[in-house]
């Protein structure tokens, strides 16, 4: 953003949640709830208002509940939905953004800044207090909702609201059928969409060491079009590749090598919560299922 590259290790963010920045002229604050698996960012504007946010210490269908410091109204990190107090209602807008390891930001963005561990508190950086929290057999921890049983409640999924002719449509995609195949190539809302899979990203919620956490591999989701022009991608050779020009592209959109070197996909809002939280949030969810 603003020809900025940042990264806010999570190593930091499971245990403070939240991180209010500024990247160039735009205020943004960068959350995870370890509880839901979900990390947004948000635009900290309200109308012509920068707003500050903290936790609040209260959590809804087990999801972090923010407040902002200026009005202490209360709001949902997982939608960005005002839900109590002056701006009950409001919502706050979702900026793109991704999960992926380090090695993957480094090499990617070389000269981009990550926030360091001397934040003035002692914490355990590193660490990993939930450990064994995302086993597929466990239970959300303060969850007293109906759970969706069309998937378990503690699988990861690609969760994407699109803005069709109808209104929104939230849709799912579970992460291991997008990790088999590593790309998918779909369209939905009268959108076309295109969402990628790498390995190398390392759980956070798995073994008490966050670095040793096991692979379950980074996600980017994007509009499949360069110029105008549709493309369709696929996973070639351990490569993804659009299937047009044979141009391999990274996790980030980019095109690295081949007749598009330089290009750049736009990305789509997205997240990878556990499907407990997002179905509790947007029961009308489509689920999606291979053709």
């Amino acid at each position: 953003m603003n020809d900025e590259a940042r990264a806010y290790p999570i190593q930091i963010l499971i245990w403070h949640e939240i991180v209010n920045d500024r990247m160039g002229d735009t205020p943004v604050v960068v959350t995870f709830c370890p509880l839901c698996n979900s990390s947004v960012v948000f635009d900290r504007r309200v109308g012509d208002q920068v707003y500050e946010f903290g936790t609040s210490g209260l959590l809804r269908n087990s999801d972090l509940v923010m407040y902002d410091r200026s009005t202490e109204s209360l709001w949902q990190q997982l939608t960005g939905e005002g839900i109590a107090g002056e701006h009950a209602g409001d919502r706050l807008t979702v900026l793109p953004s991704n999960i992926v390891s380090f090695d993957s930001f480094s090499k990617a963005f070389p000269g981009g800044r990550i926030l360091s561990r001397e934040t003035g508190h002692a914490r355990r950086y590193g660490e990993n207090p939930y450990r064994g929290y995302d086993r597929i057999g466990q239970s959300p921890f303060l969850f007293s909702g109906e759970i969706d049983e069309r998937l378990t409640a503690m699988e990861r999924v690609v969760a994407l609201s699109l803005q069709g002719p109808e209104g929104e449509l939230n849709v799912a995609y579970p992460l291991r059928i997008l990790a088999e195949r590593g790309v998918i190539n779909d369209a939905r809302a009268d959108t076309k969409l295109v969402l990628f899979h790498r390995g190398g990203t390392s759980s956070a919620l798995d073994t008490s060491e966050i670095a040793e956490g096991r692979d379950v591999g980074s996600v980017g989701v994007f509009r499949p079009l360069v110029d105008g022009e549709p493309l369709v991608f696929a996973e070639i050779n351990g490569t993804i590749r659009d299937t047009k020009t044979g141009t391999a592209w990274d996790i980030f959109g980019r095109a690295l090598e081949g007749p598009l070197e330089g290009s750049q996909l736009e990305p789509l809002v997205h997240g990878t919560p556990f499907w407990f939280a997002w179905a509790a949030f947007k029961p009308d969810t489509v689920v999606y299922s291979p053709g």
